[in-house]
């Protein structure tokens, strides 16, 4: 083994060491976050435990309600005489929980995942500086993934600008380096008709509920169209008050799904179609609301994916080789709009439990002393893939290299199907 590679594996090992040693504070975090649940933007006791969490650290410099209220930046750095020399090194935290059960998807560990590979991070750039590396280790504390999009929020205040490379990790049943996240957007459709007697008069009446019916069989019959990777999924929100008033206000949220945001607005137009014929047919007013922002997929970088595979597999990692999971499971998250900004990676770790994400066991699971070796060990996965771009130049090369190429790809492919259309 040559020198430079024996002191790659002897910061590693350092790595791991700051981690473990952090450990009870870190728990306490994650556990604290998992104890106060709170909602998209909503999240200020996890905020300001985060905050709190970082000031107390030697060196950070920490900007408490960072572009969105319930957003933060702590950053570190090594420094250099100027920016252009700096490598801006991001980790993520999430901590924003599910309405009626909680931390189900286990944002309270991609906190503790964050902080701690960051903490990891420092501890040994701190140890190190006759290595001459400028690096600038940032954490952004972004709320609202479950519902809103608060990374989207914060990439169009310009939060993310500066960043070279960008790290999270979410938990799962499985570690693996990548799961397909699909572009969605989100739509509300409200029917306005008008109230009647149901029994007496209903002639006088315009049936908002029936307009609801239509639409929801209209997307139902759409299905036939779609193609097999499209997702389209919703609830009556509002179907009426009594049986005997003809409902004059309906009201329905559908969550739409493609593999690439190109492909969403193919699908967007055809659901568009449904929406507005229901009114038609039934004589009611429509409003059709999509949410503020779009959740794209995610753009893939195979080069953080290799290094983070090696790291984890040298501590003890098992990767899952389901095709099955591999191709088919399919949710949404923020961080795709991140990977169209800033190269970065997503995988997802085991946590000590077979539950599936968003039930009330993954709850209990995310809380559980058991989810804490997983965790841990993720941070320091990251950490390590982290020091692996630092310290060897030509890697930080061919991860912007690979972003520049796939960025262009799913530009050219927006470009064609907005020409389509």
């Amino acid at each position: 083994m040559s020198e430079g590679a024996e002191l790659v594996v002897e910061l590693k090992q350092r790595v791991s060491c700051c981690i473990d040693e952090a450990k009870a504070k870190l728990h306490s975090l994650s556990k604290d976050i998992w104890s106060h649940p709170e909602l998209a933007y909503e999240e200020r006791k996890a905020h300001d435990r985060l905050v709190v969490f970082f000031r107390k650290e030697e060196g950070w410099t920490v900007d408490s309600h960072f572009k969105l209220e319930t957003a933060f930046r702590a950053t570190w750095g090594t420094g250099g005489s100027e920016q252009g020399d700096v490598v801006n090194v991001g980790f993520l935290c999430e901590y924003d929980a599910l309405p009626g059960i909680g931390h189900a998807c286990g944002h309270n560990l991609i906190a503790e995942v964050g902080a701690a590979a960051a903490l990891g991070l420092k501890a040994v750039l701190e140890s190190t500086q006759n290595l001459s590396l400028r690096v600038q280790v940032t954490v952004l504390g972004t709320p609202a993934e479950e519902d809103g999009g608060g990374k989207i929020d914060m990439l169009r205040e310009g939060a993310f600008e500066g960043l070279d490379v960008v790290f999270m990790a979410h938990p799962s049943k499985e570690d693996a380096t990548y799961l397909p996240c699909v572009a969605e957007h989100d739509v509300t459709i409200k029917y306005h008709g008008k109230a009647s007697h149901a029994s007496a008069y209903p002639w006088e009446g315009i049936n908002a509920l029936d307009a609801a019916v239509l639409c929801y069989n209209s997307l139902s019959v759409l299905r036939q169209q779609m193609k097999p990777d499209w997702r389209v999924h919703g609830i009556i929100k509002h179907g009426g008050v009594k049986p005997n008033i003809i409902p004059a206000y309906t009201e329905l949220e559908y969550y739409l799904r493609t593999p690439s945001v190109s492909e969403l607005s193919v699908l967007k137009a055809k659901a568009e179609v449904c929406f507005r014929s229901a009114a038609v047919a039934t004589g009611c007013e429509v409003e059709v609301e999509f949410a503020r922002n779009t959740f794209d997929n995610m753009l893939r970088n195979s080069a953080l994916e290799e290094l983070y595979e090696r790291n984890g597999k040298a501590l003890g990692m098992d990767f899952t080789t389901d095709e099955d999971v591999l191709k088919n499971e399919s949710g949404s998250t923020d961080f795709g709009n991140v990977t169209f900004a800033v190269p970065g990676i997503h995988p997802y770790f085991y946590i000590g439990c077979n539950a599936l994400n968003h039930t009330e066991e993954y709850t209990v699971a995310a809380g559980d002393d058991r989810a804490q070796f997983f965790t841990l060990r993720t941070a320091k996965a990251l950490a390590m893939t982290a020091l692996d771009v630092l310290l060897l130049p030509e890697l930080l090369q061919r991860v912007k290299q690979e972003f520049t190429e796939a960025k262009l790809k799913e530009d050219r492919r927006l470009a064609a199907s907005a020409k389509q259309n």
